[in-house]
């Protein structure tokens, strides 16, 4: 298919069987050829100014027009070479500072010169990726939190993970390519079905997903309460549907014979039709018994599809529940627009005690009501609410400094560690934690009031 790409497209036919790192040219078409590495000549000895200051940006300095750079490419005059006479027909290119220059031919190379390198995925690349170009579609969720996220929750391989998150499948790959295929996850989805936009860009192979299960959390309280159910899940599986069905057909295909039969007799042809008509009628209704039998298989086979398609769907369900159902998970991950606190407080039920949980907002003030009641329930501890913040820096020879456009927040994390949680004597010892904080006068008064 067609990829288009940073104002450029290109198909990526033949980039199939090369390795991942390789540098492609875009030629005519769309095309992409291997580019060969050619050193740079530095034969000429570069000319530079000593300041930029008495250059004057008043659109000038250019001579070539757009139509002349036009009719260069039409021409089929490759990328480096336009560069070399942009920089040739520039009046002001001379008096540039070396730096400026450098700036001056990278910016030209980028606009010009159709050159793509294909590099093998990762939470790194897709994740800067996502925050640059879409971060709405991870609820604006930073490459630094997301490794944050990562380590805070202790995530390695042969894990047993619950994973929450409407991040377009992003934190699901990140945890995913943590563990490297070792290990079970279960991601909890809201609404009809998981999204895994990010996590099919990831390119795992198959076995990484033979550990994946998805739960809904519409039925999270049904497994709770232990009122939980599959709606009339099929004790075997395709075979019995099957076996109907073929019965249902071999019925049908009999009645349909017989009738042909009785039929017969009833339509004879009278002596005087000539054999040619007799034998365009006898194809034609032969065309037509044909294709009602290729509709009605057509038919069966999508019913049986179906068929198979919802068992298959209602077994992971069943699967996930028994998983869910030990509640011995080495983990919680929560990263989504709903807010987090009742999302926490049914999902901690499936954590094993001992165990971390992290969870990410882009604000602040329902992290603070989650980190309140958490505190409130108990059954938690080292709970910490925290903030990364991060600063790119230009790192070039006399030339490091921080980078102007600078990210001005990454979202917030809680995180904590899982303990038994002990129900009878929770209110007790929040009670007894009440009285010990009043001063000691309040404490007689209210001894001493009458019941």
């Amino acid at each position: 298919r067609k990829i288009i790409f940073e104002k450029q497209w290109f198909y990526l036919d033949n980039a199939i069987g090369h390795i991942y790192g390789t540098t492609f040219e875009v030629t005519s078409g769309g095309n992409l050829q291997p580019k060969q590495e050619v050193e740079e000549t530095t034969t000429e000895t570069k000319e530079a100014g000593t300041d930029n200051r008495n250059i004057v940006d008043d659109g000038k300095s250019q001579k070539l027009t757009h139509d002349d750079i036009k009719a260069l490419k039409d021409k089929g005059i490759k990328g480096q070479e336009i560069v070399q006479q942009l920089i040739e027909n520039s009046t002001t290119f001379r008096d540039k500072t070396e730096f400026a220059q450098d700036k001056y031919i990278k910016k030209k190379k980028k606009k010009y010169e159709a050159v793509i390198t294909i590099v093998k995925p990762s939470t790194r690349i897709l994740s800067t990726m996502y925050y640059a170009r879409e971060p709405g579609k991870i609820n604006h969720l930073r490459y630094d939190t997301l490794a944050q996220m990562l380590t805070l929750g202790n995530i390695h391989a042969g894990n047993k993970m619950i994973v929450m998150e409407t991040c377009a499948g992003l934190v699901l790959g990140a945890v995913m390519e943590r563990m490297g295929g070792y290990g079970s996850i279960i991601q909890m989805y809201p609404g009809g079905g998981p999204v895994r936009a990010a996590t099919s860009c990831f390119g795992f192979p198959k076995p990484f997903f033979d550990n994946l299960h998805e739960f809904p959390l519409s039925k999270v309280q049904s497994l709770l309460s232990g009122t939980f159910s599959t709606e009339t899940l099929p004790a075997e599986p395709e075979e019995t549907a099957l076996v109907e069905e073929e019965s249902n057909g071999l019925s049908e295909e009999k009645q349909s014979s017989l009738q042909e039969t009785e039929e017969e007799p009833a339509t004879e042809a009278p002596m005087d039709i000539s054999p040619t008509e007799e034998q365009d009628t006898m194809d034609i209704n032969a065309e037509d018994v044909e294709f009602k039998e290729n509709k009605e298989k057509e038919n069966k086979e999508n019913v049986r599809e179906k068929q198979i398609k919802q068992w298959e769907r209602r077994k992971k369900l069943k699967e996930a529940a028994a998983l869910l159902r030990e509640k011995n998970a080495d983990g919680l991950i929560v990263a989504s627009k709903f807010h987090p606190t009742p999302l926490l407080l049914s999902l901690l039920e499936f954590v094993a005690p001992s165990r971390p949980f992290v969870v990410y907002c882009q604000y602040k003030e329902p992290l603070l009501e989650c980190y309140t009641k958490l505190r409130e329930r108990g059954g938690v501890i080292n709970l910490k609410l925290s903030e990364t913040w991060l600063r790119n820096y230009q790192v070039l020879p006399d030339r490091s400094h921080p980078k102007l456009t600078m990210s001005g927040g990454g979202g917030y994390l809680l995180s904590g560690i899982t303990v038994i949680l002990e129900k009878g004597k929770s209110d007790s010892s929040n009670s007894e934690a009440l009285k010990m904080e009043e001063p000691s006068s309040k404490r007689c008064k209210l001894q001493d009031l009458p019941c």
